[in-house]
């Protein structure tokens, strides 16, 4: 196997084939010659991936990025990247090379990248198939917040359901989450004001999602995050770690006073579950953390009978 592994290893060192190893937490762990030349990083340097394409952004270098903020084209990008675990894709480079990139996640977040430089076929079908790929991504981003929208996030809820049914998974969680008073906030400051506490938010929370969760607007000030292999415990200490970045916020330069909060609900994927059931129980364990007082999270087991909460 060690022989096995060397060699493999020499292969890729010398093939002009681009490949590279992100762990869970999108760090580069290994690439191959072809691939730090391609994006320009040193034999030795282990950057993150957003590293990576900020650094080549502003020296107007590697990958062709459409957009006049890295940042939203960041979080647009990270809230699809690694999500499923395979994805094809073409992508371009600054120098004129055109590449078919493929993406394969492990359970454990861990992703192996292998691009092709594919240039000199179909060049008369260049611009089309971009156009095509650009749209694609516009119809999985909400606009406003740049994190994965409804279409995108219902998908990965499916996708977990699936791979839990045929044992792929062992466990799962779906964590609903509602910015608190928010409605006060667009009428006392303002429907800007409310847009800029909808970025912030999901800025927030998209820096904290893990590789393989998906978090994204399923509408208004409501967001979900789905957790594949985790348990309600475990999605619990992941909220609340959360809610504690979002309450340090101060959103609005205007009003540096001004500070927020979100209520959540956990369903932890049971046996017979079907989509709408796991969000059903979502939202009835986020409603009875809005009744308990806001800035709370709760689990669809752990809900306080009613006769207990006040409104």
């Amino acid at each position: 196997m060690d022989e096995v592994l060397e060699q493999l290893i020499q292969l890729y060192e010398k093939t002009p084939v681009m490949v590279a190893a992100y762990d869970a937490f999108d760090r580069l762990r290994y690439a191959n010659p072809a691939f730090r030349s391609a994006w320009f990083i040193d034999p030795d340097a282990s950057p993150t991936w957003p590293e990576i394409i900020r650094r080549n952004y502003t020296a107007e270098r590697g990958t062709v990025i459409r957009a006049r903020n890295i940042e939203d084209w960041l979080h647009a990008t990270q809230s699809r990247r690694g999500k499923t675990g395979f994805r094809a894709f073409e992508t371009d480079l600054t120098d004129g090379r055109w590449l078919w990139m493929t993406e394969t996640v492990l359970e454990n977040g861990w992703m192996l990248c292998i691009a092709s430089d594919i240039t000199s076929l179909h060049c008369d079908e260049r611009s089309v198939r971009q156009d095509l790929d650009y749209a694609l991504k516009a119809a999985q981003v909400d606009e406003l917040t740049s994190v994965a929208n409804r279409r995108f996030v219902m998908a990965r809820i499916e996708d977990m359901l699936e791979q839990l049914q045929f044992g792929h998974l062992t466990s799962g969680c779906l964590a609903v989450l509602d910015i608190d008073h928010f409605k006060s906030v667009n009428d006392r400051y303002g429907h800007q004001s409310g847009d800029m506490v909808l970025r912030d938010f999901a800025h927030r929370i998209q820096q904290l999602v893990r590789r393989t969760d998906c978090f994204g607007r399923v509408g208004g000030e409501e967001f979900m995050l789905v957790c594949p292999n985790t348990t309600t415990p475990e999605a619990l200490l992941v909220l609340e770690r959360m809610l504690a970045n979002v309450w340090s916020s101060r959103p609005l330069s205007g009003h540096p006073d001004f500070r927020y909060a979100f209520s959540a609900g956990i369903a932890e994927v049971l046996t017979d579950d079907i989509a709408f059931s796991l969000c059903s129980r979502a939202d009835k364990a986020l409603y009875a953390a809005k009744m308990a007082g806001r800035g709370r999270i709760f689990g669809s087991d752990q809900i306080p009978d009613r006769s207990t909460t006040t409104g």
